[in-house]
């Protein structure tokens, strides 16, 4: 039978570089989509998100891809840049309910993305992972192309938690439901870091935070100070004091280093599942 081509994927695998309620030991079924609602200059995913590489594929398929993760021990379905292909998400992990899928849905997201986008998902997605990158409009429209990033990143954070509430983990320590919230720091603290945890505070102080210190000069960042360089150690202090300060009971924070362990190559190390 032949089905209708319906979204593009670069990568489907278990992976092991998510925080670690969510990769656990045995990995994040990771379906990374092609193509992005944002035009962030620093992309890491650059390949995918500018370049759209990836394999065009049916909902059918995609739901066959959720199962042979389920099959292969992965902890959960992880879901990458999904915002473009909500209504054929939705389809294919209904197809694959049916078909035996029980693993956790993980909605990955760059964050911009409607309240009622995510009033939709309410029953899909269990775990939701969303970016939270800038808290000013005027960086987010000159770094990522996008004008009203703000108060859609907010909203949608808001129903977000309404729908899955703080952090569930297993006997295991891994996540079955919930919210983890992330946050990249930036160079010279280009995010506004401070008003968005004050932010993230004020829903709830017992909410999930990924203080995220892997920034990498990618892309076309290379030639846009002050974005061309990597994060100072103080610079990353400074972020995580004043999460500490605001009363955020739990942050997952990384090591400097992480700037190179986390970046992907589409082309050699992340093929298409078969």
């Amino acid at each position: 039978m032949e089905f209708a081509i319906t979204v593009k994927v670069a990568a489907i695998s278990p992976h092991f570089g998510e925080e670690p309620p969510i990769s656990g030991r045995q990995g994040s079924g990771t379906i990374f989509f092609s193509n992005c609602t944002m035009r962030c200059l620093y992309c890491q995913n650059w390949q995918i998100s500018w370049e759209k590489m990836g394999n065009e594929i049916s909902k059918e398929i995609l739901s066959d891809k959720m199962i042979l993760l389920q099959n292969e021990g992965c902890h959960n379905v992880n879901l990458v840049s999904p915002t473009q292909y909500v209504n054929q998400i939705i389809n294919a992990v209904k197809i694959a309910k049916k078909n035996g899928l029980c693993i956790p849905i993980v909605y990955n997201t760059n964050g911009y993305d409607s309240a009622e986008t995510i009033k939709r998902l309410e029953g899909i997605v269990d775990i939701y992972l969303p970016d939270m990158k800038y808290s000013d409009d005027t960086a987010a429209y000159k770094f990522s192309g996008i004008k009203d990033y703000v108060k859609r990143n907010r909203e949608a954070i808001y129903e977000m938690y309404k729908q899955v509430g703080n952090l569930k983990l297993d006997d295991k320590g891994i996540a079955i439901k919930g919210l983890i919230v992330r946050h990249l720091v930036l160079p010279a603290d280009l995010a506004g870091s401070y008003d968005s945890l004050k932010f993230l505070a004020s829903i709830s102080k017992e909410i999930w935070l990924s203080i995220m210190a892997q920034y990498s000069p990618c892309y076309k960042a290379k030639d846009l100070p002050p974005l061309d360089r990597r994060i100072t150690l103080e610079e990353y202090q400074k972020v995580l004091k004043w999460a500490d300060e605001l009363g955020v009971e739990n942050i997952l924070a990384q090591e400097l280093e992480s700037a190179d362990v986390f970046l992907p190559n589409f082309k050699k190390e992340i093929p298409f599942h078969s």
